[in-house]
């Protein structure tokens, strides 16, 4: 009988302790400016995983008290009048003073062109980080936290980084293989692990072996979208696992229909793993609580001068 022990990443409980900070703050500004950060967030169709983490930022902004700005969009209409109707909306917020910052949830229906989009979201309130120009900055050398400090670093990745530096993983030095080479999660995590010195592999849908890839991996991050994906097997013992992409897999037992499960298969992974992120409540949680973090940052930026 194993006696192997894996530690169970509690995204929730230090996103709640992020938090905690962050409505402190919130309060102060409100009791000495009379105002508090906005955030507007624009979800575009019903995607149940978008729906899910639309609901927990907004759920999120309450509790912390920061103003929330609901914009819901229907997706079957042309692309060209949804595509205006974004525009026109973007443009309103950005010229909104008690809007501080613009969440366009990702990913967008197939048929809308999400850089379009995202370029008319102003650099000042792209809290998500996911404007062109905030995702080229990642590329640049430099210490992303001390030396860009107008960059809005995008919030999943900053959640995932966080984690990390929070359990006294080590980064620097260490063989990390991401699974995923998406515009949103992918791409941009790679870059920001290559700013903290890791050695970064990517893997995807066109990588030859990718099972032998991720076995050398001493910290692997999941972003690939495909439910249970990464098997037990897949994994180095005692290596780090974080599981980044919620899927939507339908469960008759469920009241919704459905359970949010991650690209790793989790019972199988715990049997080799060393430290692994649940879904839900591992990285999750860490992207609303970074989210909020962007806002009051952007907020302050305003506000405070």
């Amino acid at each position: 009988m194993s006696d192997h022990k894996v530690t169970i990443i509690d995204g929730k409980a230090v996103a709640q302790t992020i938090r905690l900070k962050i409505a402190a703050e919130v309060c102060r500004l409100s009791e000495t400016y009379i105002k508090v950060p906005g955030l507007a967030v624009m979800i575009v169709g019903q995607r149940k995983d978008s729906q899910s983490y639309v609901n927990m930022k907004r759920k999120a902004c309450a509790e912390v008290g920061i103003k929330s700005i609901d914009l819901d969009l229907l997706e079957n209409v042309s692309e060209s009048e949804l595509i205006s109707k974004l525009i026109c909306e973007i443009h309103e917020l950005n010229a909104n003073p008690y809007v501080h910052g613009i969440l366009g949830q990702l990913p967008l229906p197939k048929h809308i062109n999400e850089e379009k989009i995202l370029t008319e979201i102003s650099l000042g309130k792209d809290v998500d980080g996911f404007h062109p120009l905030n995702i080229g900055k990642l590329a640049m050398k430099g210490d992303w936290r001390y030396k860009v400090e107008s960059l809005f670093v995008p919030c999943t990745l900053k959640g995932c980084i966080e984690l990390l530096t929070r359990h006294g993983i080590t980064i620097k030095g260490k063989n990390v293989v991401v699974v995923g080479r998406s515009n949103i999660v992918g791409l941009p995590v790679s870059l920001l692990l290559l700013k903290e010195d890791a050695t970064v592999t990517m893997v995807h849908s066109r990588t030859k072996e990718p099972e032998s890839i991720v076995r050398n991996a001493d910290i692997n991050i999941a972003v690939v979208g495909q439910a249970a994906m990464i098997k037990g097997s897949w994994i180095k013992p005692g290596a780090v696992v974080i599981d980044v992409r919620t899927n939507a897999v339908d469960d008759p037992g469920k009241k919704s229909g459905y359970r949010l499960v991650g690209d790793v298969d989790f019972q199988e992974a715990c049997k080799m793993a060393g430290c692994i992120t649940p879904i839900p409540g591992g990285v999750g949680p860490m992207t609303v609580a970074m989210l909020l973090k962007n806002t009051l940052d952007g907020a302050k930026r305003v506000i405070e001068g």
